[in-house]
C-alpha cells in the first residue's frame, strides 16, 4: 500500500478581529487575565450570515490551489466540525455543492477538537486501500455565534475563535517513505459532561422550549480543571504512543503541532515530552481555540512559513470534548 501524502494545504479566517480589549467591554475580564490564563490576545469572528461551510470553502480553494490540482480531481470530502450550518444535513454536502462537485461522497466527522485527526485517519485508510486518489480534508468552525458574552460565560467566551483549515491528500507516487506514518485515536465517553453543549437535544419533546432558552442550557459548558488535567496528560501520552509505534524518539521529530486549546496546556505538553517550545507550533495568540480547525490552520502556517520542510517529521496531537484525543505522525 502506498502511503498517504499531503499534497496541499490552506486556511482561512474571517477578517473581523476581536481583541481581548474588545471583550473587556462586554464582560468583567481584562487583557492581562486572558493572556496569563490562555495565551490568547485576539481571535477572528464571522459576520452574521456566515457559516462553517463558507469558511471551509475558502480554506478548500486555497488548499486546492496549493496542491496544483483541478477541483474536479477531488473524489471525496471529509469535513470535521462541531458547528454545522444546520441541525441537518451535514456541512460536507454543503461544501460539496459550493465547490461544484455534485456526485462525490461527503462525510462529516463530529469529534470536536480531535476532529481533524480523526478525519485525517479516515482519509489515510481510503487512500491506502486505493478507494480514492484525491481527498479534501477540512476542519471548520464558527463558535462565536453561540458563546455567552457576559461575565457569567467568560470562561468559555474568551477562548474560541472562528476559522477553517484544509488539506488535500493522495497516494505517494514517488519511491520514498514520505507520508502519514500512523494515526492513533482514543476516547472516553464517561467524561462527556465535562465539556459539552447539552441542548438542544432530540431526547427532549419538544426539542426547543422556552425553559431551555431561559436557563441558557444551549451555551457550551466546561469543567476547566478536568479538561486541563486530562489534556496535559492525554496529548503527550498520544505522542509517545505514536513515536513508539514508529520506532522514533522525540529527537527525530522536527515539529509538534498540538491542538491550540490553551498556551499553558501547550507548555505542559512540551515539558512532558522533554522539548523546548521552539519545537512546538503555537498560534493561539492570533486565533484562539478554533476547535477542529486549529491543527490544519497551524499546519498550513508551519509549511508556508518554512518551519516544516520536505522530509521533516511532524507529530499532530489533539484533545477535546468526548473526551476524545489522538495523534498522527507524518513525514512531510
Amino acid at each position: 500500500m502506498k502511503r498517504t501524502v499531503i499534497l496541499g494545504t490552506g486556511h482561512y479566517v474571517p477578517p473581523k478581529v476581536v481583541t481581548n480589549f474588545d471583550l473587556e467591554k462586554m464582560m468583567d475580564t481584562s487583557n492581562e487575565w486572558i493572556v496569563q490564563r490562555t495565551g490568547i490576545r485576539e481571535r477572528h469572528f464571522v459576520e452574521p450570515g456566515i457559516g462553517s461551510s463558507d469558511l471551509a470553502y475558502e480554506a478548500s480553494i486555497r488548499a486546492i490551489e496549493d496542491a496544483g490540482i483541478d477541483k474536479s480531481e477531488i473524489d471525496f470530502i471529509i469535513l470535521a466540525t462541531l458547528s454545522p450550518d444546520h441541525y441537518f444535513p451535514g456541512v460536507g454536502v454543503i461544501l460539496q455543492a459550493k465547490l461544484g462537485l455534485a456526485g462525490i461522497g461527503a462525510l462529516d466527522v463530529r469529534n470536536q477538537c480531535t476532529g481533524f485527526i480523526y478525519a485525517l485517519s479516515v482519509a489515510d485508510q481510503y487512500i491506502k486501500t486505493g478507494m480514492y486518489k484525491r481527498i479534501l480534508v477540512v476542519g471548520a468552525e464558527v463558535q462565536s455565534s453561540n458563546l455567552n458574552f457576559s461575565t457569567e460565560g467568560r470562561d468559555m467566551a474568551v477562548l474560541f475563535g472562528d476559522g477553517a483549515g484544509a488539506v488535500i491528500v493522495g497516494p505517494n507516487e514517488e519511491d520514498n517513505d514520505r507520508g502519514i506514518l500512523s494515526t492513533h485515536l482514543f476516547a472516553d465517553g464517561r467524561f462527556l459532561k465535562d465539556l459539552w453543549m447539552e441542548k438542544p437535544s432530540p431526547k427532549d419533546n419538544p426539542v426547543f422550549s422556552n425553559k431551555m432558552i431561559e436557563e441558557k442550557r444551549y451555551f457550551p459548558r466546561m469543567d476547566g480543571r478536568s479538561v486541563f488535567k486530562n489534556a496535559t496528560v492525554r496529548m503527550p501520552e498520544a505522542v509517545k504512543i505514536a513515536l513508539k509505534h514508529n520506532n522514533l524518539t522525540i529527537d527525530d521529530v522536527d515539529l509538534i503541532i498540538p491542538h491550540q486549546a490553551n498556551y499553558r496546556i501547550t507548555e505542559l505538553v512540551a515539558r512532558s515530552l522533554g522539548v523546548s517550545m521552539d519545537k512546538v507550533m503555537s498560534n493561539i495568540d492570533k486565533y484562539g481555540n478554533t476547535t477542529a480547525a486549529s491543527i490544519p490552520i497551524a499546519l498550513d502556517e508551519a509549511i508556508k512559513s518554512g518551519r516544516l520542510k520536505k522530509n521533516d517529521i511532524v507529530v499532530l496531537t489533539a484533545f477535546g470534548s468526548g473526551y476524545t484525543w489522538g495523534s498522527a505522525v507524518i513525514k512531510m
